[in-house]
């Protein structure tokens, strides 16, 4: 008998190792999957975070194309407020040149005065970047240039401006108004 309670209790604690070892190793297991749980929840939070950077760069780019816009919206908003303004203001200012050409005594005070409202109406245009089109002298352009009729002339080249019917403005580098011109054969 006693070689069979040898036998059991040999057989006992083999049952015993393999359930010990049978546990640590779903020990193992376990750990293993709580490693890979966590590994997974740090990739998840990994790839948000990159989500979200990336989201943060396409908002901050968004705001610099807004703000650009915006400000080119702004100046041309200023710069169409100028040309209808400007716009308005070029026949009168054509009107007092042609008081002035007209006048006989240049030393009357009337026409001192009107002198200096078309001086300051001028000044006031050239503050707002609109410019009067020189071209007396210059090869026609149709860009700058309304031909009103052509001349022959043995002073000048074929081609150029020789006389200035009605001068024409620019605001910046819009044509406003192109110059009436004469133009030598």
């Amino acid at each position: 008998m006693n070689a069979n309670n040898e036998d059991l209790n040999k057989e006992e604690e083999l049952k015993k190792e393999e359930v010990e070892e049978e546990v640590n190793n779903q020990n193992i297991d376990e750990d293993v999957n709580k490693e890979d749980s966590n590994s997974n929840v740090f990739n998840a939070k990994d790839d948000e975070i990159d989500d979200m950077k990336s989201k943060l760069a396409r908002l901050q780019a968004d705001f610099v194309n807004f703000k650009r816009r915006a400000e080119k919206e702004k100046e041309s908003s200023i710069d169409y407020g100028i040309e209808t303004i400007a716009c308005g203001l070029l026949p009168i200012i054509d009107n007092f040149q042609r008081a002035i050409n007209s006048e006989v005594n240049k030393e009357d005070s009337f026409y001192i005065g009107i002198s200096l409202i078309e001086q300051q109406l001028i000044e006031m245009l050239k503050n707002n970047s609109v410019h009067e089109i020189e071209c007396l002298g210059k090869e026609f352009d149709p860009n700058f240039h309304h031909a009103v009729t052509m001349e022959e002339s043995d002073e000048y080249e074929s081609g150029l401006v020789i006389e200035i019917l009605q001068k024409g403005y620019m605001l910046k580098d819009k044509v406003l108004r192109p110059s009436m011109v004469k133009v030598s054969k």
